[in-house]
């Protein structure tokens, strides 16, 4: 068995970990102590935020004539939160792709649809990030700042190369030529073609990045309302520096969904203002189940429904 295949186990230990040494009954306590009414509050960010969620790559979809109505969008966004809830750096969210097909007709158009919002996503987590890192600036190595800004400016060039068929074509073509095997070369340039098919126009990146910004903003918006309910009474332009933050660590594909990496960031850099790990791994506790696992078991009942009726 190769060493990728237990990496993912790697976020849940270190999870199980963070959570004997806080003690479970210390967590419990803090979560059925919370304060519903703010919890309420949360709840109704995460209707938001599957709705800022679908609504970011469905504009991408419509500049690429792809004219799939917005209520089986949001359903298919359901569908792909489940299959990126159980994938390392949420990859299974690619299975969108397939649902597309049906208004699209090829496979290459939906991959092209899910890579492009999966990279303005990450350029707006990385933006969001140097933005609000000021709050951080006496407390952090400036080294962190620069790893940052190169990120955004590596991530803006990978873009760049994207978006133009030409440009990729020009890099790829070495693969192609020395390393597919014949008998794949003819479906991999379909794939290359469909892949860039109604590839959107730049003037439209500005609307796309905004719509990704706006969707990071929903979703801390949870885990802000939720630290209100367990007693984290700090600033909600310290939750936009901390926030984009650890969600760049779980980023790292070692476990499901940022399990684990993602608590260990967040009780290092809340701890920064002297707020208890108890605490923050209850309110990245009540997170995931918000945010992550009821969408997610709801994408999956929408799954049984589809392949039924399919």
């Amino acid at each position: 068995m190769k060493l990728k295949n237990y990496l993912p186990v790697v976020g849940v230990l270190i999870f199980l970990y963070i959570l004997l040494k806080l003690n479970v009954s210390n967590v419990l306590k803090e979560i059925l102590n919370a304060n519903i009414l703010f919890l309420i509050v949360a709840v109704f960010f995460v209707f938001i935020s599957l709705f800022t969620e679908t609504l970011k790559w469905f504009f991408i979809a419509k500049t690429q004539t792809t004219n799939v109505p917005f209520s089986k969008a949001f359903k298919i966004n359901m569908v792909s939160n489940f299959y990126g809830f159980i994938t390392p750096s949420r990859v299974g969210g690619a299975m969108r792709a397939e649902y597309l097909k049906e208004y699209n007709g090829n496979l290459g158009k939906g991959l092209s649809n899910y890579v492009l919002d999966k990279v303005l996503d990450l350029c707006a987590l990385v933006f969001l990030s140097i933005m609000f890192s000021y709050v951080f600036k006496d407390l952090l190595p400036t080294n962190l700042l620069y790893y940052a800004i190169s990120a955004f400016i590596l991530l803006c060039c990978l873009l760049f190369v994207f978006i133009n068929k030409e440009r990729s074509r020009s890099i790829l073509k070495v693969f192609y030529k020395k390393l597919l095997p014949k008998k794949i070369k003819e479906k991999a340039r379909e794939g290359f073609y469909s892949f860039y098919e109604d590839m959107p126009k730049k003037r439209y990146f500005i609307l796309f990045f905004a719509l990704n910004i706006l969707n990071w903003i929903v979703l801390y918006t949870i885990s802000y309302f939720i630290g209100i309910s367990l007693g984290i009474n700090i600033s909600f332009i310290y939750f936009l520096a901390i926030m984009p933050l650890a969600t760049l660590v779980a980023q790292i594909p070692i476990t499901i969904s940022g399990l684990g990496t993602r608590e260990a960031a967040l009780i290092s850099l809340f701890g920064l203002f002297g707020i208890s790990s108890t605490k923050v791994f209850s309110m990245s506790l009540v997170s995931l189940f918000l945010a992550g696992i009821i969408p997610a078991i709801i994408g999956s009942i929408l799954i049984f429904k589809i392949n039924k009726n399919g």
